[in-house]
């Protein structure tokens, strides 16, 4: 079992900064990859960033180059530094690892006002 606790998330203007964090139970150097999901009410989850154990990263055309996906193997937490958030970046954002199967965390809100 792969514990995933994400923080950071609030209520932020647009064109803010925030940091989202994710503690994962275990070594995430043992973790196949790691990835940022979000989801807006009425709408379907959504890849947003994913960081593989090699460190190559992928992110949603919506948050390409406001978004940067990193980790502290140290600290097993992976991070999304969202920069220049619109109201459309609202969302609950949850952190996902690939470890064997699919594992979850229980996701940190985001707000962006206008």
């Amino acid at each position: 079992q792969v514990q995933l606790v994400e923080s950071g998330g609030g209520l932020v203007q647009a064109g803010g900064s925030l940091r989202l964090s994710c503690a994962a139970s275990i070594n995430i150097f043992s973790i196949n990859a790691m990835g940022w999901y979000r989801q807006a009410p009425g709408k379907q989850r959504e890849l947003v960033a994913v960081i593989t154990r090699g460190g190559s990263t992928n992110y949603a055309d919506a948050v390409k180059g406001r978004f940067t996906i990193s980790r502290d193997n140290a600290k097993n937490t992976v991070y999304l530094q969202m920069n220049s958030l619109k109201p459309e970046d609202t969302a609950v954002y949850y952190c996902n690892a690939d470890y064997f199967r699919s594992f979850w965390g229980k996701g940190t809100q985001v707000t962006v006002s206008s």
